[in-house]
């Protein structure tokens, strides 16, 4: 399969590009050949409940979250690693692609490739395939994100020596072994960033009476979440919400300690699940495997401590990610080269 190459529109002079989306669950990134990383926006959105019209995305929208009225829809049209809302995220990828033609670029004559969660279905591929040619893009496909996370993780999965990748999303903790560029074992649960924040929550008005919102517990997982057993000066954060008695504002303190017992269960289950993979992974790449260590990528790899509570529970090696929160659309670079084919190895 030949590699893709830019192409000039004759009428504009503008440029055919390489055009990557990381459709997350908690972000939506954009990358764009030449340009870099140019959208990195939450996959929120925000519409008007009478006329149904687009108020706000991305940033806006996410800051509307827990606190709109009866008057505006807010919708994170991924859920759980999942599409809830197919109308709204074909929406979500027609604003991404609309600000790209801002710039000086013909999508027209470029290559579109999309990064989707692993549970997507063959018809959400083929819906997003045609919403992209009815957009004027041509050559649209769709690649997993484990796959793409790999290679942004700096993994050579092109070549014969097995790597593994563990992507600890907003919706979704999707695992692969890949070798000869594909994935060859994977494994999928919705055990990630959003199922720790709902965990956070719970606690919070389990133990100390206290209803919060999921921007909250995100804040307070993204300050003092920890899975290290030995805090020498465990660090705090308040939270603050309404008291599930009174019914009124309250705010309390919370320590690092409290929110890594929150965590753990969760994690267990991660771990049990990479496991599972390495359990079914042929012998030959196990080695490999061995050898090179895991790979963490997405957001839960900044979870502090991470790697070493895997190392202790699977006693293999476990690296972080140089880039975690853009490993997959910085994967797209490679593979908008050779266009996802296996029988192409692409260079930088």
């Amino acid at each position: 399969m030949p590699i893709t190459t830019r192409k000039q529109s004759k009428e504009t002079g503008t440029l055919g590009r390489n055009i990557g989306i990381d459709l997350g669950t908690a972000n939506i990134l954009v990358y764009v050949e030449g340009d870099g990383i140019i959208t990195n926006e939450p996959s929120v959105i925000a519409f008007d409940y009478a006329s149904g019209e687009v108020i706000a995305t991305g940033v806006m929208a996410s800051n509307m979250v827990g606190k709109g009225h009866h008057g505006i829809k807010i919708v994170s049209p991924l859920n759980k690693g999942v599409i809830s809302d197919i109308e709204a995220t074909k929406k979500l990828i027609e604003i991404s692609l609309h600000k790209i033609e801002n710039t000086n670029i013909d999508i027209t004559e470029s290559t579109l490739l999309l990064c989707c969660p692993s549970e997507v279905t063959q018809l959400e591929r083929d819906s997003f395939i045609d919403l992209g040619n009815k957009l004027g893009v041509k050559d649209v496909f769709i690649e997993q994100e484990v796959k793409a996370g790999a290679i942004g993780s700096g993994l050579d999965i092109f070549s014969s020596t097995g790597s593994m990748i563990i992507d600890i999303g907003g919706g979704s903790t999707d695992i692969g072994v890949l070798s000869l560029g594909d994935i060859v074992v994977a494994e999928s649960n919705r055990i990630a960033g959003n199922y720790f924040d709902n965990e956070i929550m719970n606690h919070l008005q389990y133990v100390h009476g206290l209803l919060i919102g999921k921007k909250t517990a995100e804040r307070i997982k993204m300050e003092i979440g920890s899975l290290r057993e030995k805090i020498a000066e465990p660090k705090q954060t308040y939270a603050s919400g309404r008291d599930v008695v009174t019914g009124l504002p309250k705010k309390i303190t919370v320590t690092e300690t409290e929110i890594r017992d929150v965590l753990v269960k969760p994690f267990e289950s991660i771990a049990t699940m990479v496991l599972k993979v390495l359990q079914n992974t042929p012998p030959e790449l196990s080695y490999d495997i061995i050898v090179n260590g895991i790979y963490i990528s997405g957001g839960g790899a900044l979870i502090d401590g991470v790697d070493e509570f895997l190392h202790k529970r699977i006693g293999m090696d476990f690296h972080i990610s140089k880039r975690p929160l853009t490993a997959v659309v910085d994967g797209t670079k490679l593979l908008l080269k050779n266009r996802g084919s296996y029988f192409v190895k692409p260079t930088d």
